[in-house]
């Protein structure tokens, strides 16, 4: 049965947190493709097509036709920095895009200026903000939630979802104050240092109905306290961590290996990076946070507890490190030590020379426009079939995330038939062959 989807009529407003290389990016991307002279290459949502029922039918649509996602043309962009610098200065600082391209959006870029940023150094302590609010954590919430409903006004947003693009906060978990809405709220009051500024983002959209989702490590809305939130007001949100470059690869591969019940003693990635968030992730307190982020994968996929014999004693480490030279260019080096039949030892070696923002900018979008749609289908809590976009997927409590890219794509497009009212694909086959066994019978 289809679901009843709103339709993605009027403006729909994305706000971001972070209007850094990631968020710039995406920008001025979505401005170009626009204006007809680019394309969004890495989208899925617009470039990515979704079978239909029988492989005979030959039903195969893009997915911006199949569900009710926002026309790029209606979206509005805006958001919150730690800098003062518009969306074009940001941008070219950032250095990620040409200067042509960015001169070819140049007025769409500089009327957007940031708002001042919800910031608390000591969750970023490489990164000195000039561009922040004062108060407390109670008073910046309030102080977003005014933000929200001004640029809503002022654009004429028919509906707002947020993305946190910001950097990577430092590693904390869960305490007593994250246990449930209320102690959350009272700590806010209480200007409780515990609560990160990505939290309060994350508080303010949700208590205004916004769709919330977490392009980076933090835990942000991976709490008892949000996901409450997010319940009561009936708001989808999803996280964490955009999956780009090396753990992207990570994903791909090593489903791979496993499939072929190939062994993995051992797996060393090393990156290099020069951007701002190489800069904060320069600090190792909020290195933990993406080493945490990016240790899971591994160990979700492989499962060394089903399979000792072959990932039992796999040794897995990560290195990041801060290059000013290389800038939103990463790369990254992975060592593979894998074993085959008999126990006969073998490597992989990859070099991926990879453009950090160029990959994460089409996850922001697909997110904010299946987050939009998600709320406009009544969809709420934990949106795990978007798992498919991040490193570290927010999943029910107690329920082990599933990393396996191509079981998270099956995940995402069998949501997309479910909601659209299409059979589900689960790849089986056996009746187009027992078909022409009936034939040859009879």
């Amino acid at each position: 049965m289809k679901t009843n989807i709103k339709p993605a009529e009027g403006k729909l407003g994305i706000l971001i947190p972070g209007l850094g290389a990631v968020a710039t990016t995406l920008i001025a991307g979505v401005e170009a493709v626009k204006k007809g002279i680019s394309k969004p290459i890495g989208s899925v949502t617009q470039m990515g097509t979704i079978r239909l029922g029988k492989r005979t039918e030959n039903r195969r649509p893009k997915i911006k036709d199949f569900v009710p996602l926002a026309n790029l043309n209606d979206i509005v962009f805006g958001g919150w920095d730690v800098f003062e610098d518009n969306v074009f200065e940001s941008a070219t600082n950032a250095k990620v895009l040409d200067a042509g391209l960015l001169h070819a959006v140049k007025a769409e870029l500089e009327a957007i200026k940031p708002m001042k940023a919800a910031f608390d150094k000591n969750y970023a302590k490489n990164l000195t903000g000039t561009y922040i609010k004062e108060g407390t954590r109670y008073e910046m919430a309030q102080a977003v939630m005014n933000d929200i409903k001004d640029f809503k006004a002022k654009n004429n947003c028919d509906r707002i979802v947020l993305v946190w693009c910001g950097s990577t906060e430092i590693y904390y978990e869960a305490s007593e104050i994250h246990s449930t809405l209320a102690k959350f709220e009272q700590a806010l009051i209480d200007d409780d240092k515990r609560i990160a500024p990505s939290m309060i983002y994350a508080y303010a959209a949700l208590k205004m109905g916004i769709p919330f989702a977490n392009g980076a490590p933090n835990l942000t809305v991976d709490i008892p306290a949000l996901i409450e939130l997010s319940k009561e007001t009936r708001t989808p949100i999803a996280g964490k961590d955009f999956k780009t470059g090396q753990t992207l690869m990570k994903t791909i591969l090593a489903p791979g290996l496993a499939a072929r019940a190939l062994g993995v003693n051992g797996w060393f990635s090393t990156n290099i990076l020069g951007n701002r968030d190489g800069l904060v992730l320069d600090d190792p307190d909020n290195f933990k946070t993406k080493e945490v982020s990016k240790l899971g994968v591994l160990e979700d996929i492989l499962r060394p507890e089903d399979n000792p014999d072959l990932y039992g004693d796999i040794y897995h480490k990560i290195r990041i490190n801060y290059y000013p030279p290389h800038g939103d260019n990463k790369e990254s080096w992975d060592n593979i030590d894998i074993f085959g039949w008999l126990g006969y030892k073998m490597q992989i070696k990859i070099n991926f020379l990879c453009r950090d923002s160029i990959l994460a900018a089409p996850i922001a979008l697909d997110l904010a426009l299946f987050m939009d749609m998600a709320k406009r289908a009544n969809m709420s809590g934990i949106q795990e079939w978007l798992s498919f976009y991040l490193k570290s997927p927010q999943t029910a409590p107690g329920l082990q995330a599933e990393n396996d890219i191509f079981k998270q794509l099956i995940k995402l497009e069998n949501t997309l038939r479910h909601l659209m009212g299409e059979d589900l694909i689960t790849h089986l086959g056996l009746d187009y062959y027992e078909d022409l066994v009936e034939d040859v019978v009879s």
